[in-house]
């Protein structure tokens, strides 16, 4: 491995090919060390520009510079990226045929690609370790580094392969090594797999400065949404939904409102994924609605907001997924809108993940744990009432900063009451119930509520029963959350989500530990948000004046052209940001269009004079100011993002009552045969007052039923079965088969009219 310092420098490299006259943070360390021959391992946060890191001392090494990536989209996006701009890669993966597989790596040997990209299942074929054994391979470079982790949010088996390639090359290249999201244990493995030799280890920092983060807990996300998109109508966005059957819904209700709008999941063919892909990364259609299939390795720049229409499995994945993004440094926001009915979704595809088939039995405990307690995590973010971007900096290890300023729970005026004496009442409710159930029964308890689902409980007779008689459930609940952020109390992680008492629950029954609770001035702890998060301000709007936003657009237009033209992506071409100090240099000129960030030799020669034509004929070939301020200060602001626009407050109501039959429901229930438990959900729901009471789910009445012993799940072969008791099967309770949309048989529970009668009779 060797490079020749004085025929070129990473400088020309940066400059020539990449358009940008000096590094982001930590880029030039992590160069610097390859270059010496050093092995590395950068953790920084998605658009912070980590394929530079490996790209330009790539080219300035001697040999080739293997990337390995678990990310089709990923090759093919960083693949066209790079040879737009003059440098010639290729990638190998099973798009390809083996014609083409071959011919690419004939071309390779041949010293025709500087970078090869390539999926970790393509280590072990015989051709690519013939061939890596015959040339120069001067790095491998281990992107999405996280995968090799068994504690990591995205752990891949096949990228325990990388190591074994390693020492079957004759001659150790450097490795690098790479992730956006990693916490402390996730790091300590990627260096002991990887066996990284005395590494440069760098950080840069997980904040993104120029994101905006919100939760909300909109009555009505499908109306919470179309308010949101309509208000961003300019604008190019995600929404991530956690099922295919969402993201479809989603996607319909937003198509029939007018609105531009795609969609991405694993059910489309891959020629519509490719086809709807293509459609947003144009701009054709700036909105798509996705699973989080989507997204990884996809480099649009424009991304300016990232809703999720369901809570994310961890807090890795929703962080990665929220980077896509404001990757140009723009401003940019990030919306979670959460529901209780999200954790439950969440558990479900926990326990169908597909990996899970690849462990033994004895590994699967350890990472079902693992995985549910990412999932607490996850919903402790979204019902923190404290500084969002503080809870996600420090899950990740680095220090606290109390309050950001740019979050929703920052932006809002709350007021702190002292709580420690009604948590310590919860608390011996808790103990008093041998610590068997879980919050909705608890916070019924020390409520006092009349219920027959608790008199069948028998914590009638509980010294502890209306002991918070004064206080509303939903308040007690919104306590009990917070003892859940703070651990005093935690969730166990079966199915039943039973409270316990944590490790901190008798400093507080002792008064050595104060709870105090959070409320948001002018609003009650049981409101929800009902409407959008208004308009973070674009920041060309506020470096440009109106000529400037119209030269702009201007720029726009021809950057569209061009991209259909040479058939890629606008983003390519030049980002916004590069339109936006065109705007503000008002270049005439070669050299002066390159001293525009972004513009490289190599573009300019592609695209420069069209662009340089376009703004001397809207200018007329006169230089004026179409932009604020002085032009140190608009070039400087068209490439940093630091300013924040204060967010207006939203707007907040009552939550109703939960949910209970009555007798006129009950006399107009139509019982059947045999049914399904979501039939009888169903009926229920639809004879309720929608206006003034929740709706009862199929989990509630399961949760019920398993905790009074009518059914059950075991584990068979390291894999849940559902299973009646002899209660249950008295009740009129029978295991029977379904057939999934994809043709699949399984088990499911269906209920007789005597078990129907027995669960409408438990909700009166």
């Amino acid at each position: 491995m060797a490079y020749d310092k004085e025929k070129i420098d990473k400088y020309q490299i940066l400059k020539k090919y990449f358009g940008y006259e000096t590094f982001r943070e930590g880029q030039e360390v992590l160069i610097d060390s390859i270059l010496r021959g050093q092995d590395v391992l950068g953790i920084m946060p998605t658009g912070a520009g980590k394929s530079l890191c490996y790209q330009v001392p790539a080219l300035l090494l001697s040999g080739i510079t293997l990337v390995i990536s678990p990310l089709i989209s990923l090759m093919k996006d960083q693949v066209q990226a790079l040879n737009q701009v003059g440098i010639h890669a290729a990638f190998i993966n099973s798009t390809l045929t083996d014609t083409q597989i071959s011919k690419a790596l004939q071309l390779a040997a041949n010293g025709q690609y500087k970078i090869i990209y390539v999926a970790p299942e393509r280590l072990e074929t015989y051709e690519f370790m013939e061939f890596s054994k015959q040339v120069e391979i001067s790095m491998v470079t281990v992107d999405e580094a996280h995968c090799i982790s068994q504690w990591g949010q995205d752990f891949r088996p096949s990228y325990m392969k990388i190591v074994q390639f390693i020492k079957m090359l004759p001659n150790r290249p450097v490795i690098s090594a790479f992730t956006a999201t990693a916490t402390k244990t996730v790091k300590e493995d990627i260096l002991c797999i990887l066996g990284l030799d005395h590494p440069q280890i760098l950080v840069t920092g997980f904040d993104r400065k120029n994101l905006y983060f919100g939760v909300e807990k909109p009555k009505k996300k499908d109306a919470f949404i179309l308010e949101y998109i309509k208000n961003h109508m300019s604008e190019s966005g995600i929404i991530y939904c956690a099922t295919r059957k969402n993201v479809d819904a989603v996607y319909e209700m937003l198509n029939q409102n007018g609105i531009l709008v795609t969609k991405y999941h694993a059910g489309l063919s891959s020629e519509a994924r490719k086809v709807n892909q293509d459609d947003f990364i144009y701009d054709t259609k700036p909105v798509i609605v996705a699973t989080n299939a989507f997204g990884m390795g996809i480099d649009k720049s424009n991304v300016r907001y990232v809703l999720h229409y369901n809570m994310p499995q961890s807090l890795e994945d929703y962080y990665q997924q929220a980077g896509r993004a404001g990757r140009d440094g723009e401003e940019a926001e990030c919306i979670l809108l959460y529901s209780p009915q999200d954790v439950m979704i969440n558990r479900l595809l926990l326990e169908s993940k597909e990996n899970y088939s690849e462990f033994a039995p004895e590994e699967l405990y350890a990472i079902r744990e693992r995985d549910e307690e990412r999932l607490k995590t996850m919903t402790y973010y979204c019902i923190t009432p404290n500084c969002l971007r503080e809870y996600i900096l420090h899950y990740f290890g680095e220090r606290d900063i109390l309050e950001c300023g740019n979050c929703s729970n920052c932006l809002k005026e709350y007021e702190e009451f002292d709580m420690t004496e009604a948590a310590s009442k919860i608390l011996s409710c808790i103990a008093e119930c041998r610590q068997r159930y879980g919050i909705n029964v608890i916070a019924g308890t020390v409520c006092g509520n009349a219920t027959a689902k608790l008199r069948e409980y028998g914590v009638f007779s509980l010294e502890s029963f209306g002991m918070l008689k004064e206080m509303s459930e939903a308040k007690v609940k919104q306590l009990i959350n917070q003892m859940l952020v703070e651990k005093i109390v935690f969730l166990t992680n079966d199915k039943y989500t039973l409270l316990k008492l944590g490790s901190l629950a008798k400093e507080v029954q002792q008064g050595n530990k104060k709870v105090i609770i959070k409320v948001a001035k002018d609003s009650l702890l049981e409101a929800e948000s009902t409407t959008a998060t208004p308009s973070v301000k674009y920041k060309k709007a506020e470096i440009l004046n109106s000529k400037g936003l119209e030269l702009f657009g201007s720029l726009r237009e021809l950057r569209s052209m061009i991209a259909r033209g040479e058939g890629m992506p606008p983003y390519i071409i030049f980002s916004d940001k590069t339109l936006v100090d065109m705007c503000v240099k008002m270049p005439f000129e070669r050299e002066e269009m390159l001293q525009v960030s972004g513009v490289g030799e190599n573009k300019f020669e592609k695209f420069g004079e069209q662009f340089l034509e376009r703004i001397r004929a809207f200018t007329g070939g006169i230089k004026d100011k179409y932009y604020f301020g002085t032009m140190g200060e608009a070039s400087a602001m068209s490439t940093t993002s630091d300013k924040k626009e204060p967010k207006t407050k939203t707007k907040t109501k009552l939550l109703k009552q939960e949910f209970h039959t009555t007798k006129e429901m009950e006399d107009n229930i139509t019982y059947t045969e045999k049914c399904l438990i979501s039939y009888l959900v169903n009926q229920l729901n639809e004879l309720r007052d929608s206006e003034t009471m929740k709706k009862i789910s199929g989990a509630e009445l399961a949760r019920w039923m398993a905790e009074e012993g009518y059914i059950a799940e075991v584990f068979e072969d390291g894999r849940r079965k559902k299973v009646v008791t002899p209660k249950g099967a008295e009740a009129g309770i029978v295991i029977g088969l379904r057939m999934s949309e994809k043709g699949t048989e399984y088990e499911d529970y269906y209920y007789e009219e005597s078990a129907q009668r027995m669960l409408v009779k438990h909700l009166l």
